[in-house]
Formats: C-alpha cells, sequence, structure tokens
C-alpha cells in the first residue's frame, strides 16, 4: 500500500494542451474574474451605504454577494495560475483548501437562497407582521446560521478526507473535487461516500423545503390576492427564481458528471459545464437583481452620475 505522504501534490489532466491560445485564455478569465468583483463590490457597497436599502431583502443579498467573492476567490487566481502554468499541478494541502472553500461556498448559496425565500414568503404572506417577525436581530441570526452551518458541516468532509490514503495523484478535473480525490483513495472509504451522500441531501434538498413552502404559500397567496398582490411578488420573486434555477442547473450538473459516466458527453461541454456555477452565478447575481429590483438599479445609476449645477 503506498503511503498518500508519497504524493504531496495533485496532477489536473483535464487541461488541454492550449499553446498560444493559453494568453487568449488568460485574458478572457481575468476580465470575468474583474467584472465578476466589480459588480459584486459594488452592489455590496450600494447597500450598506444607503440606509433606505438596510432590509431584510437587500441585507439578505448583500451576504449572497459576499459569497459570490468568496467562492471566486477559491477559483479564479488559481485557474489564472494554471492557465499559463505548463505542469497543472497543486499541492495538497491547496487542494483541500480549495476542496473546503467551493463545497463552502456552494452550501452557502443554496442556504441564503432558502432564507431568502423565506423572506419573500413573510413579505407577500404576511406584509402587516413582517418588520416584527423579521427583526435586525433575526436577519443578523439567520445569516451568521447559515455561514456556521455550511463552514462547520464541511469540515467533516476535510477531516475524513485527510485520513485517506492515497494511491494516485492524478485527477481528471480543472480543478479539485472532493468526489474525485476520494476515488483517488486505496484505504476504506465508506464512510467518506456515505457522509458525501449525506452531505448532498443536506447541502441541496434541506434548502429546498423552505423555498418549496414559501413559493407554495405565496402561490397561493397570489390565486386568491389582488392584481397589485401578483405584481409585487413577480417583481421581487423573479430574481429569486431565476438565481435559484440558475445555480440548481449548474450544481446538478456537477454532481451528475461526479456519480455518474459522463463519457458520452463532449469534454469540451462538460469542462465548460463543471465551472457554469463557479463562473456564471457571481455575474448572473448582480446582473439579475440589479436589472429588477428597482431601488438597487436607482442607487446604482446615482453611483455614477452627477447632479447638474
Amino acid at each position: 500500500m503506498v503511503n498518500s505522504s508519497q504524493f504531496p501534490y495533485f496532477i489536473l489532466s483535464a487541461y488541454l494542451d492550449m499553446g498560444y491560445l493559453k494568453y487568449l485564455y488568460f485574458v478572457i478569465v481575468l476580465m470575468l474574474y474583474i467584472v465578476i468583483v466589480f459588480a459584486n463590490a459594488l452592489l455590496i457597497v450600494t447597500i450598506c451605504m444607503k440606509r433606505s436599502l438596510h432590509e431584510p431583502m437587500y441585507v439578505f443579498l448583500c451576504s449572497l454577494l459576499v459569497n459570490q467573492l468568496y467562492g471566486s476567490a477559491g477559483l479564479f487566481p488559481f485557474l489564472l495560475l494554471q492557465i499559463t502554468s505548463d505542469t497543472h499541478t497543486i499541492s495538497r494541502s491547496m487542494c483541500f483548501l480549495q476542496i473546503y472553500c467551493l463545497y463552502t461556498y456552494a452550501s452557502v448559496e443554496f442556504c441564503n437562497l432558502a432564507v431568502m425565500s423565506y423572506d419573500r414568503y413573510l413579505a407577500i404572506c404576511c406584509p402587516l407582521h413582517y418588520k416584527a417577525r423579521l427583526t435586525s436581530n433575526k436577519v443578523a441570526l439567520f445569516i451568521a446560521l447559515v455561514w456556521l452551518y455550511s463552514l462547520i458541516k464541511f469540515l467533516v468532509t476535510l477531516c475524513l478526507n485527510l485520513r485517506l490514503t492515497l494511491c494516485g495523484n492524478v485527477t481528471d478535473r480543472l480543478y479539485c473535487n472532493n468526489y474525485y480525490v476520494v476515488k483517488l483513495a486505496c484505504s476504506v472509504t465508506t464512510v467518506n461516500n456515505i457522509y458525501g451522500l449525506f452531505g448532498t441531501f443536506l447541502t441541496v434538498f434541506v434548502p429546498m423545503f423552505p423555498i418549496l413552502f414559501s413559493y407554495t404559500k405565496i402561490l397561493r397567496v397570489c390565486v386568491v390576492g389582488s392584481k397589485e398582490t401578483r405584481q409585487k411578488a413577480v417583481s421581487t420573486c423573479s430574481p429569486h427564481i431565476a438565481s435559484l434555477i440558475n445555480f440548481s442547473f449548474g450544481c446538478c450538473f456537477e454532481i451528475f458528471q461526479s456519480r455518474f459516466n459522463m463519457t458520452g458527453v463532449p469534454r469540451i461541454i462538460r469542462i465548460v459545464l463543471s465551472l457554469y456555477f463557479l463562473t456564471i452565478q457571481p455575474i448572473f447575481n448582480p446582473v439579475i437583481y440589479g436589472l429588477r429590483l428597482s431601488k438597487i438599479r436607482q442607487m446604482c445609476r446615482n453611483q455614477f452620475c452627477f447632479q447638474k449645477l
């Protein structure tokens, strides 16, 4: 049995020989990262600086945008380095750190979207009790629970990975993936596999319960409510639904690719879709929320417009 200490790094074999095109890809990825940082930071600063936006919906959105910056920081600097490198390797410690960062990003994203759906449920179905049932202290508690729940949950995954004895260090990925690292183990991985499925359930399906509950109630109110109620529901819920669908699509493909044989799908499509939930969601949310929520759109416009003397 080969000791895992003989493999101080992992080889990422999914990178193709790009030749001089790697510099073009580097510029494209760098520009995408700059746009993501700028767009998310702009909305975060706008929400923090404008007291009129210190409402639960916008505070939850701010947490969502911070998570986008967190997840992007776990991928893009590493991706930029790998694109220009001739040897696509990553140290063992950095690999596990990246796994932890990207998996907690996904968990925080889903949990934050679940809390935001509950916020919309209270605003639309219980407008008279909204401020009483969702005070600033409760908002802070929800956000703290979302982050602590995700950060602590994946510490267990990290500890289970660190105890594994690995018999190889080549993984067919662009970045470190927990399931592919576990597949390299030559020690018993039963506990890892069971907790992996349990962790997937906690990450994906547990947040879906409050989301389904909230939108079932909202839909019922919209059916029997007035035209103004339906318009309010559409205007405030459509960005959330679009964000949820977009992120769920990327995560579902990543789960299917990890658990099932996807060799029938062209390699380039698998590569693009494996990056989807990490690259598209951080740019999708600022755009969709900035365009659909009129208060944010107006505030952002004022950031760049000077009043005429």
